[in-house]
Parts: C-alpha cells; structure tokens; sequence
C-alpha cells in the first residue's frame, strides 16, 4: 500500500521518541571523524611527502583496513553488545591515528605509515551503524509488535546526519590542516572519537539486547552477507563510496592546480550539502513507490551527474555539479538503509549496517588510490572519472540483481519468530 502524507509521521514525532536524544547527540559526535579521517590523512601525507598518490595509498589502506573490520565489529556488538567493542575500539583508534600522526610528522617511510594505517582503520568506532541498530530496536518489527512507520523517517533522519556529517567534517578538517597545522585535522579526529565514544557507549539504556538467535536455516552467528540482499546492497555501496573517495581527492587536486586550496572546503562541502537537502527531502516526502524502486532511480540519477564531472573545469560549475551529485546521493543511501530493516532479522542488523558502511569506506579506499595516481599523472579532471566508473559498475550490479532485494515473504505478516516482516510497500 501507498503511503499518504497524513499517514507519514515527521521528523519531530521521531525526535520524541523515548531515550532517543541520550545516544542521538554522543552518537553525533563520535560519527564525526568518519567524515574527518580520510580527507584528514590525505592532507596530512601530501604535506609531509608532496605526494596525492602516497597521500591516498595511505588513506586506502585505512579505509581497506576498515571495510575489512567494521562487519567483525558489527558481529560481535550484536553477540557481546555495542558497549563491549565500543570501550576498547575508541581508546586503540585514539592512540593508532596519534602513531600515525607522529610517523607523518616525522617523516617515517611509506610502509611505516601503510603499518600505523592499518590499526587506525581497524579500529574507527561503527557509531552510526550502531544508532541504526538502536533506532531498529526501539521502532523495528518485534514478534509483538509491528515496525513502526517511524522507521522509514529513521532511515531518512539517520542519511541526513551521515551527510550533515559530511558537510561539517572535510570543512572542519580541511580548515584545522591549512589553518593550524598538517597534523590538526587528524588530532581533532582522534579527540572526538575518544569523547563521543566514550560517551555514546555509557548510554547502555538504549543498547539493542544482545540475543542468541540465528538466521532461519543457518549456522548461530552466521554472517548477515549470506543474505543475497545485503550482498547487492554492498556492491550498491561501493559505488557510492567510490564518489566519496574520488570527489575528496580530485576536488583538493583541483583546488591546488587552480591555486585556491581554501577552495576544496567549500566545494566539498557544497557537495555534501546536497546530500543533506536530499536526506531532509526524503525523510519528509509520502513516497508512494517502495525502497528497492528509489534505490534504482537514485542510483541511476547519482551515474548520470557523476558521469560529467570529468569535463568541468571552473569552480562555479564544479560547485553546481557536486550539488547535483550530492543531491542524488541521499536518495540511494536511504533506500538502502530501508531496505536492510525488511531484509535482515535484528540478531544481526547492526552487522549488516556495517557491511554497508564498509562498503562505503572499501569503495572510498579504492578511489582515493585511483584518483590520487590519476591526479599525480593526469590532472584533477582525470580523478574525477573514478565517480563515473564506480557508479556506472554498481548500477549495472544493482539493476542486474535488483531481484534479491525483495525480502522473503513480502506482502505477508508472520505471527512469531526471527522471520517476522512488517507490511512493507511492494514495487
């Protein structure tokens, strides 16, 4: 069934929630540095080797080193608890980007920073997944209850703090590194994991159960990716990581061959703005098509303004072009994110967010490398192709496959157990 606009709660009915405002505001601090860390390493590298492709292996190796752990983190915060990895997590993470930092500084080999590299991806806290999991907690399908329709406008409000993330951070980390020092951006970073963490994993109120259940017909603990859908949902993601990675290198490529490298702040952050007006337009908007239809039309819109990218060459169409991209971006995160909820039983929701969010960083890893070597050989125009590729491959994937993200039994309403599905809208 369609939705209707007096059918759809608003953000502010959200925002009511009980206990939502305790882990909603540690949980946006300790978010930050997930938008901070790359652009942070990238800059920081280039300043002490002159080097954007040495500057993005590095951030690759981070963002592999991430993808690679987030879904173990996901896994054991759903078996042990979010407050169990989180304490440790944020404490390694605060002193492997300190290492790091001082390596840079010191002017310490590229393998010594790809060695200090791997504990500081390892470890970046899954903050935003784990809200994700408490919001599916506290809104989610239970076998007593029904999801609430609230959960749609948490996927939404969730997309536009990712993205207000993203605004805030490369700005706030751009301006700490060409305003203070190199090595600020990356301080700050580490700080505000340290705090938010902390204080994010004291809320254990609102911390989703940890429950011995198991995914109907497989192995206790099995992995969320031996679900067909989330599986296309990563593939999904890596293209959407590889505009992260691409746009933060090429526009600070093109920021330096203009001679304005105040400029890389602001155009990235005019393209993480669209993301944010996009997220807000989704989350208020009465869709009347289902989430798997949105994540295809997104997707398809987020190809064709990436595809032009590589033939802007002035800071007024680059700004306007990233707008348009940003703006297509929030359409196929939310979709996604929605569609996990309808996919995936809550013993193992936050795991899957974060083969998500690894997507993400796995694919931003991958374009920093490419478009840092494109750069250095080629100019900034060249790196802006990694978006292009990346996109169109993940659309391909998506269209392909688009079957599997149908969840099982869709259209029906199962009375009890680990299977139990609200109604959800059928393309």
């Amino acid at each position: 069934m369609a939705s209707t606009v007096s059918d759809r709660p608003g953000y502010g009915q959200l925002l009511r929630t009980p206990g939502a405002w305790t882990f909603l505001l540690p949980g946006f601090a300790a978010r930050q540095p997930f938008a901070m860390l790359t652009i942070g390493i990238v800059l920081l590298v280039q300043h002490t080797t002159g080097s954007y492709g040495s500057a993005g292996a590095v951030a690759a190796v981070t963002g592999v080193s991430m993808a690679l752990f987030a879904p173990q983190t996901g896994k054991l915060a759903d078996r042990f608890g979010q407050r169990a990895v989180l304490l440790p997590g944020v404490l390694v993470h605060a002193a492997s980007v300190s290492l790091l930092v001082t390596l840079a500084l010191a002017g310490a080999p590229l393998w010594a920073l790809f060695a200090a590299a791997v504990p500081t991806g390892a470890s970046v806290p899954q903050v935003g997944p784990m809200v994700r999991a408490r919001w599916a907690a506290l809104l989610g399908a239970t076998p007593d209850r029904p999801a609430s329709p609230l959960m749609a406008t948490a996927a939404a409000f969730e997309s536009v703090t990712d993205e207000f993330t993203f605004v805030i951070g490369p700005v706030l980390a751009t301006a700490l590194c060409t305003g203070v020092h190199p090595a600020a951006g990356l301080i700050a970073e580490a700080a505000l994991t340290l705090v938010g963490g902390l204080l994010f994993a004291a809320r254990r109120a609102t911390q989703p159960p940890v429950r011995a259940t198991r995914l109907p017909g497989a192995p206790r603990h099995a992995s969320a990716l031996s679900i067909p859908g989330v599986r296309v949902l990563a593939v999904a993601f890596l293209g959407i990581g590889a505009v992260f990675g691409g746009m933060q290198v090429s526009i600070t490529a093109f920021a330096e061959e203009i001679g304005n490298p105040g400029a890389n702040g602001v155009l990235y952050g005019v393209f993480a703005a669209g993301n944010m007006l996009a997220g807000i337009a989704c989350g208020a908007i009465a869709w009347k098509s289902g989430p798997r239809r949105r994540l295809i039309a997104g997707y398809t819109a987020l190809a064709l303004t990436a595809s032009g990218l590589w033939a802007v060459h002035s800071v007024p169409l680059l700004a306007a072009l990233g707008l348009l991209v940003g703006l297509c971006i929030a359409p196929a995160l939310i979709s996604g994110y929605t569609l996990v909820e309808a996919l995936v039983p809550g013993s193992a929701r936050t795991e899957a967010f974060t083969w998500l969010t690894g997507a993400v960083a796995l694919g931003q890893a991958g374009a920093v490398t490419v478009a840092g070597r494109l750069a250095d050989a080629h100019g900034a125009s060249a790196g802006f192709l990694v978006p292009l590729v990346g996109t169109v491959l993940a659309l391909v994937t998506l269209v392909a496959l688009r079957s599997r993200l149908l969840p099982t039994g869709v259209g029906r309403t199962v009375a009890r157990g680990i299977g139990h599905r609200g109604p959800v809208t059928v393309d």
